[in-house]
């Protein structure tokens, strides 16, 4: 296919270096398309758009604003079916996932924003006895929203709709590794007239294009979803401008599972929140602390159960598992588990790479391993490893459980399982997580605050959070 250009100031340009990379195709290892690899020219004349466009784009009304969301919300849903296989292209899930999850939810991302603006208090009063106080929000003006490979246009429009729908132009990045959907929607906004320099999207490697984005002395805001590494550097590079910055990053999430859990739910639940896009989601458990009394049958299970997963190309609608997004990750996972190995880990399942046959053979297939006899000190139990890898341990007190799920320097999320309610409010406020499910995982609504604490990330996202993040607020006091 074409190589995948920036799209600035409402039109598809080259880099100006005329530098590329090579779009690999992860289930099958070849490469299918290059993207523009970009550098501070190209930012520079991307910011220079942006802030030529932000005057008429934020004195829009709200209502004018979201009507704009809407509009791309309902190209995309008429192009689901080519966007999920954009997609799964890009990233090696299944195509049921990319149709289900993945392309719905960026759907949702823009019509919940467009509606949830629409109530979001941009002014407010305040009165005392001698002074009226008018707290108005105002957009901040250009920002940067740099996103992640493994759920690519889910995480993009995510950051995007809330900048867009505040008042502020955009300067977006998305991953080099999985670039094509955010490019396909380019092309939508080309197709509905969307006004020219509020959105310009500009491809290439993070350590170039998005280390410039985030010192741009013009670039107001950086909102950054990926690894924990990354977000320190961010941290560091725009610290000096005073930049606001918003860091959703890794996590060691646990699932705290108690012997009096609706069970059969229960496991069926573990599998999917574990090895979902084969566990690259910043959600996914990895840590999964079992109540002794229950731990063997638990351990049995759900080795029969991970055992039947079918593994296959993400093309066919019944695959359940498919690759890993990168050659470089897969190579990552991979040295993980010959450290687990080391370390003493008993691989109950998995724990090789898989050579399918067919179209996919040269794809970069792990299979979902599961390891157990690794305490919570092992580097094992520590890293984000970001795979379709999950360790096993067990506890006995609720206090353990919690110790034991606080062990760690990250805190995004949790699940925990039982149906004692009071037991599991309890142990929900004394784990160190931002986000916690009880009896449940991935269930969300969008007003709620998302983001984690410790390294997991800085800031929260999601319904006011959002809109506040992406808005200054000044107060005019008004003496009567």
């Amino acid at each position: 296919m074409e190589n995948i250009l920036n799209y600035i100031n409402g039109e598809f340009v080259e880099p100006l270096s005329k530098e590329y990379i090579d779009v690999i195709e992860p289930a099958i290892g070849k490469k299918y398309t290059k993207v523009a690899n970009s550098e501070r020219a190209d930012i520079d004349k991307a910011v220079y758009a942006s802030l030529k466009s932000f005057p008429d784009w934020s004195s829009l009304s709200v209502d004018i604003r979201s009507s704009y969301l809407i509009k791309i919300a309902e190209q995309i849903e008429e192009n689901l079916e080519e966007f999920a296989y954009f997609e799964t292209r890009d990233t090696g899930k299944p195509i049921s996932l990319s149709k289900k999850m993945d392309i719905p939810r960026a759907i949702s991302n823009f019509r919940f924003f467009a509606d949830h603006a629409k109530s979001f208090q941009f002014k407010s009063n305040i009165d005392g006895e001698n002074a009226s106080n008018l707290i108005a929000r105002y957009p901040l003006g250009v920002v940067g929203c740099i996103s992640p490979w493994n759920l690519p246009l889910y995480l993009f429009t995510w950051k995007i709709a809330p900048a867009l729908v505040a008042g502020n132009t955009v300067i977006a990045k998305p991953s080099e590794i999985s670039p094509l959907t955010a490019y396909k929607l380019a092309k939508i906004l080309e197709k509905i007239n969307f006004p020219k320099g509020v959105i310009n999207i500009v491809h290439g490697e993070g350590n170039r294009v998005g280390s410039e984005i985030v010192r741009h002395p013009k670039i107001k805001a950086i909102s950054f979803t990926g690894g924990t590494k990354t977000g320190e550097k961010i941290a560091k590079e725009s610290s000096s401008s005073f930049k606001k910055i918003s860091l959703e990053m890794g996590g060691k999430n646990p699932a705290i599972i108690f012997d009096d859990c609706d069970y059969s739910n229960m496991i069926e639940t573990i599998i999917n929140s574990s090895f979902s896009n084969q566990g690259q989601i910043c959600l996914c458990s990895s840590r999964l602390l079992i109540q002794s009394t229950i731990y063997d049958k638990f351990k049995s299970d759900l080795v029969e159960r991970v055992s039947r997963l079918i593994i296959g190309d993400p093309d066919n609608t019944n695959t359940e598992f498919g690759s890993i997004s990168s050659k470089e990750h897969f190579d990552k996972i991979m040295d993980y588990i010959k450290l687990a190995k080391k370390e003493g880990g008993n691989i109950l399942l998995g724990g090789n790479a898989l050579s399918l046959d067919g179209r996919c053979s040269s794809g970069y297939f792990i299979s979902p391993t599961i390891i157990d006899s690794l305490d919570n000190s092992s580097i094992i139990n520590q890293d984000e490893i970001f795979g379709p890898v999950v360790t096993l341990q067990s506890f006995n007190t609720e206090d353990e459980a919690i110790n034991l799920a606080n062990d760690t320097k990250y805190g995004l999320s949790a699940t925990i399982w039982t149906n004692d309610q009071k037991k599991g409010d309890r142990v929900a406020l004394g784990v160190d997580a931002g986000v916690i499910w009880i009896n449940c995982w991935l269930v969300r609504d969008l007003r709620t605050p998302f983001g984690g604490m410790k390294q997991s990330g800085l800031g929260r996202e999601g319904g006011d959070y959002a809109i506040e993040f992406f808005t200054e607020p000044k107060n005019i006091c008004r003496r009567v």
